[in-house]
């Protein structure tokens, strides 16, 4: 399958599950091809045939956009250089889960979450503890006991109970002993980050030369600016509260320009966000809803309300 027919059918499977799904993001670079919401879940997807071709800058990038736009990043993909994904499992590459088409479809059409991650050393479910121990202590096993029918420690039976995650294989045997479902899904949309040990969103890279005035403005209005690299805007600004988000573009009005502008507007509906684009000259009002305003303006801007003022009535005058 080519990757720009696997784009469309990830697509299709999104708007199918009742996704809101942005403009597809066809300007490089690109840290993900679509964003899409359902509900209070909100998803940044990258759609790959080769999940390799995912590095860890694109990682880092997808996971700094997904902390700031309160989504989830995702990878999309049919397989690795050495084997297809398997369906019902969730992989991760640097830090970002990662599902095979089929599984995305279990998840989000059917709503059958998958049960099994890989991890270095093998393939890993989540045991629910509580229930391992009740059933344990049911059939009046002690620890070694179950240990014994286990072939394991009995310290590796005391962490299976204090929330430790077995292989496969174990739990297969658990649920066989005690004839009963002993594991819990993996929670790609909340939850994911227990499996990554909870490791810290990446840093902000440096802030591009060229923009420097212009995060200078939005610092001084009062937004935190977090620069992007590979996304089809150039920063993305909240106020303290995060009550107010904004996408913000940045370069010459060119034809390239404006197909950011309108991927702004379309990324900026389905995220709930405000965009705008800063231009040396505008010759509209907007993109689409991606304000257009020009540097010299923007350097007069004194306060955040302004600011979203400007944003609005120029995005408002556009849509009349």
């Amino acid at each position: 399958m080519s990757r720009s027919a696997l784009v469309e059918n990830v697509i299709a499977m999104l708007e199918d599950a009742g996704f809101l799904v942005s403009d597809r993001c066809a300007i490089r670079p690109k840290s993900f091809d679509v964003a899409a919401r359902r509900g209070r879940d909100t998803v940044l997807v990258k759609i790959l045939g080769n999940i390799d071709a995912f590095d860890n800058r694109t990682g880092a990038e997808m996971r700094r956009l997904g902390e700031y736009l309160r989504a989830t990043p995702l990878v999309i993909g049919l397989r690795t250089r050495d084997e297809d994904l398997k369906p019902g499992v969730v992989y991760f590459r640097h830090g970002v889960p990662v599902l095979s088409p089929d599984t995305a479809m279990d998840l989000f059409v059917e709503d059958v979450p998958p049960l099994i991650y890989a991890a270095p050393g093998g393939l890993y479910v989540n045991i629910d503890s509580e229930i391992l121990e009740d059933a344990r202590q049911e059939r009046e096993w002690s620890l070694g006991k179950l240990a014994s029918e286990l072939g394991v420690s009995r310290r590796t039976v005391s962490k299976y109970e204090d929330g430790m995650d077995a292989s496969v294989d174990v739990a297969a045997k658990l649920e066989e002993l005690f004839d009963a479902p002993l594991t819990s899904p993996v929670e790609v949309l909340d939850g994911t980050e227990d499996i990554r040990d909870n490791e810290p969103t990446p840093d902000d890279p440096d802030v591009d030369p060229a923009d420097e005035s212009i995060v200078t403005v939005l610092t001084r209005v009062g937004f935190d600016v977090h620069p992007t690299e590979r996304a089809p805007f150039k920063t993305i600004s909240e106020n303290e509260q995060r009550r107010q988000q904004m996408l913000t573009g940045h370069s010459e009005f060119t034809e390239t320009a404006e197909k950011r502008a309108r991927i702004m507007s379309s990324v900026g509906e389905v995220t709930r966000t405000t965009s705008v684009y800063v231009v040396e000259r505008a010759t509209r009002e907007a993109v689409d809803g991606t304000a257009l305003i020009e540097e010299s303006e923007m350097e007069e801007i004194n306060d955040a309300d302004e600011l979203r003022d400007l944003i609005r009535e120029r995005a408002e005058e556009s849509a009349d």
